[in-house]
């Protein structure tokens, strides 16, 4: 027995960002959750799709050359101030480059959602302007893997695989005002919340619960950290 399989009239557009279909005028700056996410290439969706692509056919490797800038230009990230692109696994090898490119356009972005993207070293990427950056479920192991941060109030780290306090000391002079660290292999370092706060001056609230009279204990943290493990045999 056959069975037909019918694909909706929309489902030639499924692997295509939106400044790459015809007659879109839309630019990056007013999208907050756009698909950033980079899908097969024109020969591989000609040939999966059986020649039935959404993208114009029969372009030449020189007219699509020809349009880069244009595309430059609608995508727009330059003037971003909000950005959501969480959940598209952007820390997959095929997707790093593309991903890096769009993170160092992001100039003037205050608001960064990067949410369970699978990603585990930003420290090439610069974000000057950012304000509160979310980098919940992803794979860092180091604080040192952050991307520059010299403007963060808001930033969380949970469910992450951070184990350790070193690379701390470079948010010191942010005006950081609340991080989130819960579910990380850290929290179980000795005086943990002391040593947090210590290198923190400006924080307000970690892993959302504020300051408290018995986080700053500077007298007990003069011997080397540690963290709280035991080994079963």
């Amino acid at each position: 027995m056959t069975v037909n399989k019918m694909r909706l009239p929309s489902s030639r557009f499924r692997f295509v960002s939106w400044h790459r279909l015809e007659q879109c005028d839309v630019t990056g700056d007013q999208l907050t959750c756009p698909r950033v996410r980079e899908g097969p290439s024109e020969e591989e969706l000609f040939q999966r799709e059986g020649g039935d692509i959404c993208l114009e056919r029969g372009r030449r490797r020189g007219e699509e050359r020809g349009q880069r800038w244009e595309e430059r230009l609608q995508e727009n990230w330059e003037n971003c101030l909000e950005l959501n692109l969480s959940y598209q696994d952007l820390g997959d090898p095929f997707q790093q480059k593309n991903f890096l490119r769009i993170l160092c356009r992001l100039i003037r972005v205050e608001k960064l959602q990067l949410i369970e993207n699978s990603l585990t070293d930003l420290s090439s990427v610069r974000l000057p302007r950012c304000r509160m950056l979310n980098l919940q479920c992803n794979h860092l192991v180091c604080l040192r893997q952050l991307p520059k941060l010299p403007a963060v109030e808001h930033l969380c780290l949970s469910e992450n695989a951070i184990g350790s306090l070193g690379g701390l000391g470079a948010l010191g002079n942010s005006p950081l005002r609340s991080l989130n660290l819960t579910r990380n292999p850290v929290t179980f370092t000795r005086d943990y919340r002391a040593r947090v706060f210590l290198c923190l001056p400006n924080l307000e609230v970690l892993d959302g619960i504020p300051r408290l009279p018995e986080d700053s204990l500077p007298n007990r943290l003069h011997f080397p950290e540690t963290t709280r493990m035991c080994n079963i045999l």
